[in-house]
Parts: structure tokens; sequence; C-alpha cells
């Protein structure tokens, strides 16, 4: 009788699944971590000159943001900030007087943590400044910082995304107010060995190899 039968169903070797499971992790990991919706668009690029014009900027601040959009390549970016710190920061409403300018900097930074790792950005470095300025060449009044900073962005439609937010407006004073003066520059990554999906891809290759030499070869 057919009820009798037996299912011939197959069921994947725990062998198989060792291997399965952490490249299925990889690839989700690989899908949200990289930009695949490629470089902006031109709608986009209207969209966001629209509001800087709306928004009354200089015409080098537009024609600025015109030349980082139109030369959109899709690829991650490195924000490199230099950071001097404001011993004498103003008041603001959110942290009232007598705030630091690391309080300052946290009010700002509680907005942009969240907004940068649900699009896969975050800190690639931070550190404090242990001298001044050791080589200095065409820059006045640059010898002195506080500290620095790298941010990877996943794409350039990310960062202004995050900057398009009206919340991102609100706490940018803060962060204004907190610095005494600041260098931000994006740099496309050529060489980057700690890019995470790098460092991912040698972790899960090495627990999936060293698990299935102990565990599966032995047997």
């Amino acid at each position: 009788m057919i009820l009798n039968r037996k299912l011939d169903i197959k069921v994947p070797s725990k062998r198989k699944i060792l291997f399965f499971v952490p490249t299925i992790l990889y690839l989700l990991f690989f899908l949200w971590y990289t930009n695949l919706s490629g470089p902006l668009t031109q709608e986009e690029i209207d969209t966001v000159l629209d509001r800087l014009q709306s928004q009354q900027a200089s015409p080098a601040e537009i024609a600025r943001m015109r030349q980082f959009m139109e030369e959109d390549t899709g690829r991650q970016f490195i924000m490199v900030n230099l950071i001097d710190m404001n011993p004498n920061p103003p008041e603001l409403p959110a942290t009232g007087p007598g705030a630091s300018s690391g309080q300052l900097m946290g009010y700002y930074m509680e907005y942009m943590y969240p907004a940068l790792l649900r699009r896969a950005s975050h800190p690639v470095f931070a550190g404090l400044a242990i001298a001044p300025a050791m080589d200095i060449v065409g820059i006045e009044g640059a010898e002195n910082w506080d500290r620095g900073a790298l941010m990877r962005y996943r794409s350039r439609r990310d960062l202004l995304e995050i900057a398009g937010n009206p919340v991102f407006n609100d706490r940018h004073d803060y962060k204004v107010g907190a610095l005494t003066k600041t260098i931000a520059y994006p740099v496309e990554v050529n060489l980057y060995f700690s890019d995470p999906r790098f460092l991912l891809l040698l972790i899960l290759l090495v627990l999936t190899l060293t698990t299935d030499a102990l565990v599966y070869r032995r047997s």
C-alpha cells in the first residue's frame, strides 16, 4: 500500500549543513553591506540640488555637492575627519547650560549612530591626538587637533539620505557648537584590508574548516 511505503526524502548531511549555513550567512551580510543600487541617478541628484537651493546654500556648496554626486561610482567610501573640540561650547536647548563639547557631540551622534548602522555605515577608526601636526604644507591654523576619525559609508546615496533627514539639520548645530574647527573629506577606498566582508569571510572559512577537520574528518 502507498501508505506503507517509506518516503524517500533526502536529508542533507550534517557536513553539508556545516558548509551551507556559513555560506548563507556570508551572502546575507555581503548583500546588506554592499551597495548594489549603483551610482546616484539624475533624478536623485536633482532632488538634492533642489533641496540645497531651497535652503539657500551658497553657490560654492552647491557646486561641491554637484561634483560629489555626479562623479558617484556607487562604491563605498571613507570620510576622513580631523576634529578640534571647543573648550567653550555654546548653550543649546537640548543640552542646556554648562554642557561640555563632548555632550553636544554626543547629542548629535544619538541620531548619527542608528542612521549609520541601518545603512551598513560605521566608524572604522577613532583616536586622540598625541602631538601637534608634524607636517603642514599650505595650510594655516592646522597645527593643533584633538582627535581623528574615519567613518565608512556604504555609498554616497546613504550619506545623502542621512543628511537629508530633517533631524540631521536639527542636530548638526550641536556638532558645529562642539567644534572649534574640523576638516572632513571623502576618500574612495582602493586598499582596505580591514573590510568586514574580507574579515568575516576569513573567520567563517577558518571556523568551518576547523570544525570539519576536528569533527567530520576524524569520524
